[in-house]
């Protein structure tokens, strides 16, 4: 379980996170939504500890997420392999030699021994069909093959929790649908950001919405939310265009 007591955080005096509360066990499916700039990405970094919050507590499993805590070398290895980040734009991700290396390198910065390593990778790239482009450069593949070794970088580490960042962005139909089903076989935590909301309903079944004060203004089920008018308005995610109805925008 993760746990977040009143947490706020700030960029260079500015607020972008006030006072969220919120608890997610193990197995649960989370949609996380929210405007631009109302904080998405700096939670799913703070549940990453790449950063950590200004106020407030990170639980996990019980423990605070803290630097002090993460010079512990057992924590630390233990949290890494663990809980997974995927970043928007893949590419900030991939910087090794081969797709070999690429899904390697988390495993090896753990110290899992090559055979162990080799064996992970080989199972990996054969579910997200990158046999093929093992020896290649990463910078060769095509945008949706670069999102699909993100994801499989992640899921090598067999993690228990992952943190998606618009994991759908760069995914034609076909592989957003094979990636939806992967997310539900999945058994541990899974958290997604996501500007579709005409994907809300089957990358998750409840939902975090962050409204436009950076607090947690939504936390239950996504077919109640999507169908609040007023929720929607409140959150910034309905408009309305030259007095015509209200229609949701996927921004």
């Amino acid at each position: 379980m993760i746990e977040l007591r009143e947490v706020s955080h700030s960029y260079e005096g500015k607020l972008v996170l006030k006072d969220i509360s919120v608890r997610v066990g193990m197995g649960e499916k989370v949609v996380l939504l929210g405007i631009n700039g109302s904080g998405k990405t700096t939670l799913l970094k703070i549940l990453n500890a790449l950063f950590f919050p200004d106020r407030g507590k990170y639980l996990y499993f019980g423990e605070e997420v803290s630097k002090k805590r993460l010079r512990d070398r057992s924590f630390k290895r233990r949290f890494r392999s663990e809980v997974a980040l995927l970043f928007q734009n893949p590419d900030v991700m991939l910087f090794n030699p081969t797709v070999y290396d690429e899904l390697a390198f988390s495993l090896r910065q753990l110290g899992y021994d090559e055979g162990k390593v080799r064996e992970r990778v080989l199972l990996w790239a054969e579910v997200f069909g990158l046999l093929p482009h093992i020896k290649r450069p990463p910078f060769e593949l095509s945008g949706g093959e670069k999102q699909k070794l993100c994801l499989a970088c992640l899921m090598v580490l067999e993690p228990k929790v992952l943190l998606l960042d618009e994991p759908t962005a760069h995914l034609d139909p076909r592989t957003t649908g094979w990636f939806i089903d992967l997310l539900w076989e999945f058994k541990g935590m899974v958290i997604t950001s996501t500007h579709n909301l005409s994907l809300a309903e089957e990358l998750g079944s409840r939902l975090l919405v962050l409204g436009e004060d950076h607090g947690l203004l939504y936390d239950g089920p996504v077919k109640e939310f999507l169908k609040d008018k007023e929720k929607l308005l409140k959150a910034g995610l309905l408009h309305r265009h030259g007095g015509k109805d209200y229609h949701l925008h996927s921004f």
